[in-house]
C-alpha cells in the first residue's frame, strides 16, 4: 500500500535506539536457526506474556545490558514520499495512519478512547518493561510500557519465511502490533489467559484478533485523512500488495513454521494459529472493517 506522496508525517512520532551487540541477557536460542528462533517469537511477548525476560535471563541482566545509543536518523521523514522510498519512514508514516484510523474508529465501534502506544525501532536489542530482546525476538508490542517494538531488519528475512517484503507485508505487521496495543486498551489481556496454548486457546484467539484488526486498518487507510495536507494517507491498495500482505500472514502460521523447524506440526503447541487461519482472519478485517467481525473470542469456529 503506497503513501499519499504529500501527506505530513511527524519523525518524532517513532524513537530509535541501538542496543549493544552480544550484551548480557540478550541472546536468544543459542546458536539456533532463523526458524527456531521465530519458533520462540510464537511463546514470545506477542501474545502479551512475559517470556522475554525468561528468555533472555530475567531482570539483574537486563540491567547489565549495554546502554542504549542513539538509533536510525528519522529527520528525513517528513512526507509520504519519502515513505514511499525508505523503511524507516514507512514506519512512521504508519504508525501516524494507524493513529488517525483507530481515533476515529475505536470510540466509534467499542466506545473507547484511543491512546497512542509508543513505537520503538531498534538496533541489536533492547530493553523494555517486558525484559530484554535482541533483534532476533522480532517484532512485538509490550503491554507494560503499552510500546511496539521492531527491528527493521526482521523485513530482510520475510523471504526465508516464503513472503514478499513488500511494503503493505511491512505495514501489516506493524499494524498487526497496534492491534495487541488496541486489545490492551479494551481489556482483552486482563480478560482472557494467553499462557494457554494450542489450537483454539485463548493466545491463539487473541493473535488471530490482532491479525483482523490489522485487516481493519486495510480497510479504513484509504480514506482516514491526514489533517495536515488534508490528502487519505494512503492509496488504495492494489491485490498484489494484499497478496504480499496475506503472504505474510501465511508464512507466519504456527503450522508453516512448525514444519520448517520441526519437520511436523504440532497444534497442540499453536500461540498463534495456522496459516489459514491467519490469512481468512486478516482477510475478515479488510473486507469487514469491522471490530464485532473480529470477536475471535466469541467464534466457535477459527
Amino acid at each position: 500500500m503506497s503513501f499519499n506522496d504529500n501527506i505530513q508525517l511527524d519523525p518524532g512520532r517513532v524513537s530509535t535506539s541501538k542496543g549493544g551487540r552480544g550484551g548480557r541477557g540478550l541472546a536468544i536460542g543459542g546458536g539456533g536457526s532463523l526458524f527456531v528462533v521465530i519458533a520462540l517469537v510464537v511463546i514470545s511477548q506477542l501474545t502479551g506474556v512475559d517470556l522475554i525476560g525468561g528468555l533472555t535471563g530475567g531482570g539483574q541482566q537486563q540491567q547489565q545490558s549495554q546502554s542504549a545509543q542513539p538509533g536510525i536518523d528519522l529527520s528525513h521523514c517528513t512526507t509520504g514520499k519519502a515513505a514511499n522510498e525508505k523503511d524507516e519512514c514507512r514506519m512512521v508514516a504508519t504508525a501516524q495512519s494507524l493513529d488517525a484510523m483507530w481515533a476515529e474508529q475505536l470510540p466509534e465501534q467499542a466506545d473507547a478512547d484511543y491512546k497512542k502506544p509508543g513505537f520503538q525501532i531498534f538496533q541489536d536489542s533492547v530493553n523494555t518493561q517486558c525484559g530484554a530482546a535482541s533483534a532476533n525476538v522480532g517484532p512485538f508490542y509490550c503491554p507494560g510500557d503499552s510500546t511496539v517494538y521492531l527491528d527493521l531488519s526482521f523485513f530482510n528475512q520475510l523471504s526465508q519465511f516464503g513472503a514478499k517484503n513488500g511494503p503493505l507485508a511491512q505495514e501489516y505487521i506493524v499494524a498487526h502490533e497496534f492491534g495487541h496495543h488496541i486489545q490492551n486498551l479494551t481489556g482483552q489481556f486482563n480478560a482472557h489467559d494467553t499462557r494457554q496454548q494450542g489450537d483454539g486457546s485463548a493466545a491463539v484467539r487473541m493473535e488471530l484478533q490482532a491479525d483482523c484488526y490489522a485487516g481493519i486498518w486495510g480497510n479504513h487507510a484509504s480514506q482516514t485523512v491526514d489533517k495536515n495536507s488534508g490528502e487519505a494517507f494512503l492509496k488504495k491498495p492494489s491485490d498484489t500488495q494484499i497478496a504480499d500482505a496475506l503472504g505474510v500472514a501465511a508464512a507466519i502460521g504456527d503450522d508453516h513454521l512448525q514444519e520448517q523447524s520441526q519437520g511436523g506440526v504440532n497444534p497442540d503447541s499453536w500461540t498463534h494459529g495456522s496459516s489459514e487461519q491467519r490469512t481468512r482472519w486478516f482477510k475478515t478485517g479488510i473486507e469487514q472493517g469491522s471490530m464485532k467481525a473480529c470477536d475471535t473470542f466469541s467464534a466457535d469456529s477459527l
